[in-house]
């Protein structure tokens, strides 16, 4: 940590042509690569591994286990920027298309609290996010920035969301200059937690003109179809308020049933549209790996949250 006071000191205040260059970057990942990137650890996989003669195999197999879906990148990642290195330099090596996400903001889930943590402060987190992208470097990629952020508003007072807007301002800047290859997608919550006029706010000000666009219903239920309304109703906002659009991405890991009004664990859901282009939205992703326990509640009652449950998954690949 001895290098961090000179890293946050230059990420608070890049010189002026960084501060007023056009953040839209030229390149696009998924024309440098063919196809997106299996994580080879993922929990799926580890299951399958371990598990060959179950009966549930090859169910899970098949529709889980090898469908692209993101990594998630937080304190326990170790360096951070060796990780990200080593995963998109692996997928780079494949000529594939990573997905990651980042999720270590400081006050993480400060007001729903059953993700709380992250990083111990606005500077720890400028420098966590700063060696998170530099570790990407050129390698193509899709990153989801800090799901939840935008959305967990609602025990925050306004110095608290300035402060939050402006860690993800710093984190936009750091993937534009370090990242050159990567798509960051600024998560916007989903449809039933703010109207699409106060989303649209909220990201305009935590400055999504400088992100390749912002990302919706990640870990939810909600359908394709609710997301990619709600997308295009936040860009008719940016558009009448702040003069662009931008593109979006839905997490369809979860959302073959829609949603039942619960988040946690819910019973009778189903997996969605395996991970593609296009699709309504940019991208249809799975953001968050199908079968990995919300917590200790609904279906996944004794469980703790990312602890992986085939029973749980082998359900949702059925749809009961």
């Amino acid at each position: 940590m001895g290098g961090t006071p000179a890293l946050v000191t230059a990420h608070s205040s890049p010189p002026p042509a960084l501060a007023a260059a056009r953040p839209a970057q030229a390149a696009d990942p998924t024309t440098m690569t063919n196809g997106f990137y299996v994580d080879p650890d993922s929990s799926a996989k580890r299951w399958v591994a371990a598990n060959p003669g179950d009966g549930r195999y090859s169910a899970i197999n098949a529709s889980v286990a090898n469908t692209p879906t993101a990594r998630w990148f937080g304190s326990w990642s170790g360096s951070i920027g060796t990780a990200t290195g080593a995963y998109t330099g692996a997928a780079d090596a494949r000529d594939k298309l990573p997905l990651l996400v980042a999720y270590n903001i400081y006050n993480r889930d400060y007001c729903g609290g059953h993700s709380a943590g992250g990083a111990s402060s606005p500077s720890a987190y400028a420098n966590w996010i700063a060696q998170f992208a530099g570790g990407i470097g050129g390698h193509p990629a899709v990153v989801v920035l800090e799901p939840d952020s935008l959305g967990d508003y609602g025990c925050m007072n306004q110095a608290q969301i300035d402060e939050r807007e402006g860690m993800l301002t710093g984190a936009l800047a750091e993937f534009n200059r370090r990242a050159p290859n990567t798509w960051v997608y600024l998560d916007a919550g989903n449809p039933a937690w703010a109207d699409a006029a106060t989303m649209a706010r909220r990201l305009h000000e935590a400055g999504v003109r400088q992100a390749h666009g912002f990302s919706l219903n990640v870990s939810n239920y909600l359908t394709t179809a609710e997301n990619t309304a709600y997308g295009d109703a936040v860009n008719r906002e940016l558009a009448a308020r702040y003069g662009y659009t931008k593109p979006f991405v839905v997490d369809t890991s979860r959302n073959g049933n829609g949603s039942n009004g619960q988040w946690c664990n819910p019973a009778g859901r189903r997996i969605g549209t395996p991970t593609r282009l296009g699709g309504g939205a940019e991208m249809l992703l799975w953001i968050k790996v199908p079968g990995e326990s919300d917590g200790n509640c609904g279906v996944g009652g004794g469980s703790t949250a990312g602890q992986f449950l085939p029973e749980v998954v082998y359900k949702m690949i059925h749809g009961y």
